[in-house]
C-alpha cells in the first residue's frame, strides 16, 4: 500500500496524481474541442467558425507562460505547498467556469460557448502550469518517459471517453445534459487530485500565511530583472531555439490538416458527427494507451532524442500515406484509415516530446516559465493552424496539405536536438 498521507515523495502517488490531472484535461478537451466542434459543424457551423472556437478556447494556453509561469516559479513557501495551493485554487476556478455553461441554456451560440470555455482555459492553464512544475520538481530523470506515458494515457483516456460520451449525450439530450455530465465527471477528479500533498507534512487545506513584505521599488524591479535574465539564459542556445521552433511546427502542421478534414467528413462526405467523434476517440485511445506505454519505456531506455527523431519520421510517413490516399480519390472510402494516420502516430510523438522539453527547461529558477514557453509554442501553433486552416483548405487540395505536413515533420528530424541525444 502507498504511504499515507498521499504525497509526491512516493512514486505511486506521483503517477496517480499526474495521471488524474491529465485525465481531467482530456475530459474537458474531448467535450470542448472535439464533441462540441463536430456537433456545431453538424448544425451548420463553417470551418472558419469551428476554427475560431478552437482558437478562442486555446488562447490562454498560448499566453500561459506570461500569465502563470512567473506566478508558479516565484511561489513562496506555504503550508499547503507552494505549487499545490495554486493547483487547488485553479481547479476550483475551472469547475466554477464549467458550471457557468449551465447558464447558457439548451441551445447556445457557439460564440457564447467559446467565451465561457475561454474562462475555463484561463483557470485550467494555471492548474497545468502548477502540475508541470510539480513534475519537474519531483520526478527523477530516469522516470520521465514512464511519467510522460502515464500523463499522455490519462489525457487520451479522458479525451477519448469525453469525446465518445459527450457526442452521444449531445445527440440524445442536448447541450445542457452534456454540460451536466461534464461537471459530474470532472468534479470528483478535481477533488481527488487535491488530496495529494507536495510533502507529507503539508496541510490539506490552510489559509495563506502573511509572510515578510516583498521588496518594493528598486528591489522588486531588480528581482524581476534577475528572473527575466535567468529565463533568457535558458533560450540562448541554438538547440533551445530549434526545440522551440519544433514545438510550434508540430501542432501548427497537425491543425492545418485535422480541422478541415474533420469538417469535410461531416459536411461533404455525409459522416454522422457523433460517429466521427466516437471514431476519433477510439483512435486516440489506441495510440495514447498501449502505444504510449511502449514509447515511454523506450524513452527511458534509449533517451528522448533518438525516440523523438524516430517518431518524427513515422509522422512524416503517416501523412505521406494520407496524402497519397486523398490524391487517389479515396478520401471518403478510407476516411478511418486517414484519421488513424493523422491522429495515432502524432499522439505517440508527444510521449517523447514531453521528456525532451522537461530536460531542456529543468535548470534554473524560471523552469516552470521556460517549460510553459515551449508548451505555449505548441498551443500557438495549434491556434495559428486552426485559424489558417479554412483559408488554406479553400486554396490548396487536401492531398497537398497532407504532403506539406509530412515535409514539415521531415524537416523536424533535422532540427530536433536534445541534451540527451
Amino acid at each position: 500500500m502507498p504511504p499515507w498521507p498521499p504525497s509526491l515523495q512516493d512514486a505511486r502517488w506521483r503517477v496517480g496524481l499526474f495521471t488524474l490531472l491529465y485525465l481531467y484535461q482530456g475530459l474537458v478537451a474531448g467535450f470542448a474541442l472535439t464533441a462540441l466542434a463536430n456537433h456545431f459543424a453538424a448544425v451548420g457551423a463553417s470551418t472558419a467558425e469551428v476554427g475560431r472556437h478552437l482558437a478562442v478556447v486555446g488562447l490562454p494556453w498560448v499566453l500561459q507562460p506570461l500569465l502563470w509561469g512567473p506566478v508558479i516559479d516565484r511561489a513562496t513557501p506555504d503550508r499547503m505547498g507552494p505549487r499545490r495551493r495554486w493547483l487547488v485554487l485553479a481547479l476550483a476556478g475551472a469547475q466554477a467556469s464549467l458550471a457557468g455553461l449551465l447558464l447558457l441554456g439548451g441551445a447556445p451560440s457557439l460564440t457564447a460557448v467559446s467565451l465561457v470555455l475561454l474562462l475555463h482555459s484561463l483557470a485550467a492553464s494555471l492548474a497545468d502550469t502548477a502540475t508541470d512544475r510539480l513534475i519537474a520538481d519531483s520526478v527523477p530523470a530516469g522516470e520521465l518517459g514512464r511519467t510522460s506515458a502515464a500523463t499522455r494515457a490519462g489525457f487520451v483516456l479522458g479525451s477519448a471517453a469525453g469525446t465518445a460520451l459527450f457526442a452521444w449525450v449531445l445527440e440524445a439530450g442536448g447541450f445542457a445534459a452534456a454540460t451536466g455530465a461534464l461537471l459530474g465527471l470532472t468534479t470528483p477528479i478535481a477533488l481527488a487530485a487535491a488530496l495529494v500533498r507536495e510533502a507529507p507534512g503539508d496541510r490539506l487545506l490552510a489559509w495563506p500565511q502573511r509572510g515578510p513584505a516583498r521588496a518594493a521599488g528598486p528591489g522588486r524591479i531588480a528581482a524581476a530583472a534577475a528572473f527575466a535574465r535567468g529565463l533568457a539564459d535558458g533560450f540562448r542556445s541554438r538547440d533551445a531555439a530549434r526545440l522551440l521552433a519544433l514545438c510550434f511546427a508540430i501542432d501548427f502542421a497537425l491543425a492545418l490538416f485535422q480541422v478541415p478534414f474533420a469538417v469535410a467528413l461531416v459536411q461533404v462526405h455525409g459522416w454522422d458527427a457523433g460517429g466521427l467523434s466516437r471514431l476519433q476517440a477510439l483512435l486516440a485511445l489506441l495510440g495514447g494507451t498501449l502505444g504510449a506505454a511502449g514509447i515511454g519505456a523506450s524513452v527511458d531506455r534509449l533517451g528522448p532524442g533518438p525516440a523523438l527523431r524516430a517518431l518524427l519520421v513515422a509522422c512524416a510517413a503517416a501523412f505521406g500515406i494520407a496524402g497519397g490516399l486523398i490524391a487517389a480519390g479515396l478520401e471518403a472510402a478510407t476516411g478511418p484509415v486517414i484519421l488513424g494516420l493523422a491522429n495515432v502516430v502524432p499522439a505517440l510523438l508527444y510521449v517523447a516530446l514531453l521528456p525532451t522539453v522537461l530536460l531542456a527547461s529543468r535548470t534554473g529558477r524560471a523552469s516552470a516559465t521556460q517549460f510553459q514557453i515551449y508548451m505555449a509554442a505548441m498551443n500557438l501553433g495549434d491556434v495559428a493552424g486552426s485559424a489558417l486552416a479554412s483559408g488554406l483548405a479553400a486554396a490548396v487540395p487536401p492531398s497537398l496539405v497532407a504532403l506539406g505536413v509530412a515535409l514539415l515533420f521531415l524537416i523536424g528530424t533535422r532540427v530536433a536536438r536534445t541534451p540527451s541525444g
